[in-house]
């Protein structure tokens, strides 16, 4: 049997859970995940746990935040004065939101906290810190 190398496009399903279960990603029910393999399509961790694997192969594996989405970066959090931000722009916690940076580059965003004066918008990925739990399945290998 072929087994995924880099440069090939790998197809497969796979089920994302946290450490205490939950489940943040599946693609149940819809069309396999494809990538190019050793491309940097997908996080580091998870493209090197799929690399040798063959067609119809399943496995899980545990991915830590490193190999993932990286540690949680207190500096991406940044206070911005409300009045600074149209008021129609929803604002509660959790909100995700897209920033411009100087280059025009979009920065999404999310409400981490908001009051009357300042509102904190956190710049790191959701899943930033934690160690993520993927179920795979190789569907093809091309």
């Amino acid at each position: 049997m072929t087994q995924a190398k880099a440069g090939d496009t790998v197809h497969f399903h796979y089920t994302g859970t946290l450490k205490d279960g939950s489940v943040f990603d599946s693609s149940e029910g819809r069309e396999p995940l494809s990538f190019t393999l050793g491309s940097g399509q997908i996080i580091p961790g998870l493209d090197a746990a799929i690399g040798g694997m063959t067609v119809g192969e399943a496995k899980t594996v545990t991915i830590a935040a490193d190999q993932a989405y990286g540690p949680h970066d207190p500096q991406a959090r940044q206070s911005v004065p409300r009045d600074q931000i149209p008021p129609h722009i929803p604002l509660e916690p959790g909100t995700m939101l897209q920033m411009q940076a100087p280059d025009g580059q979009a920065i999404p965003v999310t409400v981490a906290e908001a009051d009357d004066a300042v509102v904190v918008l956190d710049a790191n990925h959701p899943l930033a810190g934690q160690d993520l739990t993927f179920a795979v399945e190789i569907v093809a290998i091309a």
